[in-house]
């Protein structure tokens, strides 16, 4: 439901009443066809919040050209129609379809749910009037927002970054860090946004990408690049000479021909003045009143800061019961995590909602596939994805010359080929004019292809007789600025698209049953976390853990960020796990053997009592843990009062001797972490050395407590931890890498040198302990078990995901999944979050009873393989082996075979092989030669 407002909420959890309001669009749906007439003809414009402002659109629009549903609205408030200025009718003159309707009105709908999840997200902080920063009276001031929008190709210059006052291109690029974050007094704002840091570091690499001469400067407090695999994206941004200045300007000023002045203090102390032709504020993220006023209808308590408040151990759970909570909402964080807790939420439901699965599901029913005749015809649509391509290609041209082409039976120009108007164009086309291939001119297959395939199989076409010309990002995107080469390419393009869906042959999918099982590897809280959601779910779990005893690092650990004690809750997650009946613990074992595929796994494993045994499984989580890394420098193991975070934390809690007398105390960050070894932030030090630190000062006020850190990364609303240290008197003192402090002993006396980069001199500092942050590890048998499920560790060791935002609990090998430290560091809460989303993840495979395999697969032409065995060294998958064929002569040759459940069709093989033995379905040899000769041939 868009347009629609939450009015009401009542009832309880499995039993919700939810009144929205929706209002009215003032256009059918099921009518417009998004032409685009209305809005040309509008005489009305706003600035466009979907370009931040950077240009116009109209009272009739389209919020952005892929927008969901693809539908034309009016703008109640701006219409002189509906807000009685004028009895305009343009809209309603020009539009085709009759899809205008300003009688339409707001409706009331009531629905039944059993459960409510909460993503209303965020707002960007507008720093208007607010600072110094100059925003709103600078034209030349922009935000990350709106810079994100200059350097999209759709954005309002194409993707060239131009000075908004005078369009002239920016030489010198600034942005400025923390612009409505972490300043409670300018902006009320004591939280970090998580986000900004990589926001700007990514729009800082696309410009640098597009102008190698641009000088790019980042201002910055701390480098929050906390994240997996972050660490490394910033270094590449400063091989590529992007400066970091660590310091927080004192504000931006007008300089001479409308550059800006941007006057700082650096961490030496020394003042700055340098000038930009522009710069962006990365500004922070906040909830505004409309999602403070729908929690106060939800009846769930925010925090301080209006995000909802949530427990660590559980993450998804608002503090009303049936109402979860995804997103930005519970805080501030990027995609990945986004698109984690909302498949945890979904986790979470669907155990709640178990009595009622499958009870308002109908199964979609598609007609006979039409057998396919001798007759190639074959239709063309030409997509003109809004603008995205019209704009520069000559459609009209490309029609012309298409019709020409052998086989083409039909051609058509469509505004939005992925609208739900030209798929029903499409069906009603191949039925009544009997096409049996089809070439779709638009956008990339990668994410457009599933929807078309669908179309043609609704139309009872194979959806296989159908093939893709990229005419947008291969083509209208790269030759912007020359539309006559567009052209020829786009017709190129569907040539070649032509000639290769001519041979394309109907293909018909295999089904396989699903093994209804789940295995989770690793009893830790990560594992423990997802068999326990499983198995409510009603799916048996087999859980294997390699040590006698659940827990994992858990059982290290006494807190979380926010006070919550660990000890009991690993309890109780151990007992939900041995006493409950759908999960099977294996303790003491080892998987030592893997195969299978999506539905049907068999894992062997070794018990306790050293029997194999064989788990059949259709879905697998792995949750095997990380391992604390132990410190090898500063002098851990020798000098007695040196000792490694998770130690003192024990010492603390016991009230060793060494800490209630001590009086000083130094936190060293970062061992073990973000060096050659181990290039990555381990993401829960920081926090943990701030918490110790609080404690230590709560104690005694007297005692003196440093901490001695790179970047302070107390990320998102664990920055009132920091704040909260800074209140109490604890010191904090930067170092840099390649000036590590130094410890000496002496007479049982330690002293600790770091270098004061304000006093630009040594500290010397007594110590009675020193605490060393160390790191996080992978665990060591990360890459035997990766090797043995056939998916992939990262540089660094840990498990690697199939993608980062899209799938960032998926494993690349279908059907398996990874949780926790075992992706890479981070604090329980988001530990407790993977699980949820990797067995909501599992659970989509689970919950059928059969699944379709891709049918697009390598296949082997014995006649033309000699067994060499290249394909078998390069497949990555582990799909092909040699076997041994007997001719018509009765002689034996070596060839090879390929086992199709692991073969994925990445196409490896063919590329290698030298006899053209092996081809990909869709992807032959003679269909490629034939793209290629296309090519080589002109057009009518």
């Amino acid at each position: 439901m868009t347009l629609s407002e939450v009015t009401e909420i009542s009832g309880c959890e499995g039993d919700f009443t939810v009144r929205i309001k929706r209002l009215p669009r003032y256009v059918h749906h099921d009518r417009c066809i998004a032409c685009g007439k209305c809005s040309g003809a509008c005489p009305v414009a706003t600035p466009d919040e979907h370009n931040r402002r950077l240009s116009d659109r109209k009272a009739i629009h389209i919020a952005y050209a892929q927008a969901v549903p693809l539908t034309y609205c009016i703008d109640p408030g701006l219409c002189l129609h509906l807000n009685g200025t004028d009895n305009c009718n343009r809209c309603s003159e020009v539009c085709p379809a009759e899809a205008i309707d300003f009688s339409m009105s707001a409706q009331e709908d009531t629905i039944q749910v059993g459960a409510i999840i909460m993503a209303p997200g965020f707002s960007p902080f507008n720093p208007a009037g607010k600072g110094n920063w100059g925003y709103g009276t600078l034209d030349n001031v922009i935000t990350s927002p709106e810079m994100e929008r200059l350097l999209s190709s759709c954005g309002p210059t194409r993707g060239r970054l131009l000075r908004p006052s005078d369009d002239r291109p920016v030489k010198q690029l600034a942005f400025v860090q923390c612009v409505g974050s972490r300043d409670p007094h300018a902006c009320d704002h004591g939280y970090c946004s998580s986000v900004c840091c990589m926001t700007a570091i990514k729009e800082a690499m696309i410009a640098g990408e597009n102008d190698h001469e641009l000088k790019i400067t980042v201002f910055y407090s701390d480098m929050r690049t906390h994240g997996k695999g972050f660490d490394r994206y910033y270094q590449q941004a400063e091989d590529r000479n992007i400066r970091f200045i660590r310091c927080r300007p004192h504000g931006i000023e007008p300089g001479a021909q409308q550059r800006l002045r941007v006057r700082t203090i650096n961490d030496e102390g020394k003042q700055l003045e340098e000038y930009f032709d522009m710069v962006v504020l990365s500004v922070g993220l906040e909830i505004q009143e409309p999602t403070i006023e729908l929690a106060r209808l939800a009846g769930i308590h925010l925090g301080p800061e209006h995000f909802a408040s949530t427990s660590s151990f559980q993450p998804v759970l608002s503090s009303r019961k049936g109402i979860y909570i995804c997103g930005a909402f519970s805080g501030p964080k990027n995609i990945s995590m986004s698109v984690e807790q909302g498949s945890a939420a979904a986790a979470a439901v669907a155990s709640l909602l178990v009595p009622g699965r499958n009870s308002r599901t109908s199964r979609l029913r598609l007609p006979d596939e039409q057998p396919l005749s001798d007759s190639v015809k074959t239709g063309v649509f030409l997509c003109h994805c809004g603008n995205n391509i019209s704009e520069t290609i000559d459609l009209k041209t490309v029609l012309k010359k298409t019709a020409t082409l052998k086989s083409v039976s039909h051609v058509e120009e469509v505004l939005f080929g992925c609208s739900q108007d030209t798929r029903e164009l499409i069906i009603d086309l191949v039925r009544s004019r009997g096409l049996n291939r089809i070439v779709i001119a638009a956008c990339s297959p990668k994410s457009h292809e599933a929807l078309f395939r669908r179309t043609i199989r609704e139309a009872g076409l194979n959806e296989h007789l159908l093939e893709m010309a990229n005419i947008r990002n291969q083509d209208s995107w790269v030759h912007a600025l020359d539309p006559a080469a567009a052209t020829d390419k786009a017709v190129d393009l569907i040539k070649m698209a032509v000639a290769a869906v001519i041979l394309r042959k109907p293909v018909v999918a295999d089904k396989i049953m699903v093994k209804q099982t789940a295995l989770v590897v690793g009893g830790g809280v990560a594992g423990m976390t997802a068999a326990i959601n499983l198995a409510d779910q009603g799916f048996p779990v087999n859980l294997v853990e390699k040590s006698d005893r659940l827990g994992g690092n858990g059982l290290n650990l006494h807190r979380t960020w926010n006070g919550e004690h660990v000890p009991p809750y690993i309890k109780k997650l151990q007992t939900r796990v041995l006493e409950h009946p759908a999960i099977t613990v294996h303790l003491s074992a080892t998987v030592l053997d893997a195969g299978g595929h999506a539905g049907i796994f068999n894992t062997t494993i070794r018990d306790r009592r050293g029997h194999r045994r064989i788990i059949t499984h259709g879905a697998g989580i792995i949750a095997v843990g990380g391992k604390r890394s132990l410190p090898e420098e500063y002098g851990y193991g020798k000098i007695p009062g040196v000792v490694a975070a998770v130690e003192f934390d024990a010492l603390h809690i016991y009230n060793d001797i060494r800490v209630s007398r001590g009086s000083s105390f130094v936190f060293i960050q970062c061992v073990g972490s973000r060096d050659e070894a181990h290039n990555y932030c381990s993401r829960v030090c920081c926090t943990h050395s701030v918490q110790s630190a609080i404690e230590l000062k709560k104690e005694d006020q007297n005692r003196q407590v440093y901490i001695l850190y790179r970047e302070m990364r107390t990320y998102g609303l664990r920055e009132s931890l920091y704040n909260r240290a800074l209140e109490l008197g604890v010191v904090f003192i930067n170092y840099e890498q390649f000036g590590k402090p130094k410890i000496k002993s002496h007479d049982e006396q330690i002293t600790v040198e770091v270098w004061d980069h304000i006093l630009q001199r040594p500290l010397h500092i007594r110590a009675d302990m020193i605490i060393l942050a160390s790191g996080i590890l992978p665990n060591p048998d990360a890459a035997r078990l990766a090797s043995l499920f056939r998916v992939h560790i990262d540089k660094d060791g840990f498990f690697q995901e199939a993608h980062p935002k899209l799938r960032p609990v998926d494993l690349p090998t279908d059907g398996l999944f990874v949780a926790g430290l075992a992706h890479g560091p981070k604090p329980m809460e988001e530990s407790i979050t993977q699980a949820l989303a990797a067995s909501s993840r599992a659970a989509t495979l689970l919950s059928q009873k059969e699944i379709r395999l891709d049918p697009v697969k390598a296949v082997v032409d014995i006649e033309y393989c000699d067994g060499c065995a290249l394909c078998i060294e390069v497949c990555p998958y582990r799909a092909i082996t040699p076997i041994e064929e007997t001719d018509t002569d009765g002689e034996e040759h070596t060839v090879v075979t390929v086992d199709t459940m692991r073969c994925t069709g990445c196409g490896i093989c063919q590329g290698t092989c030298p006899k053209r033995a092996i081809n990909v379905t869709d992807f032959t040899y003679e269909q490629l030669t034939a793209k290629i000769e296309a090519a080589l041939t002109e057009a009518g």
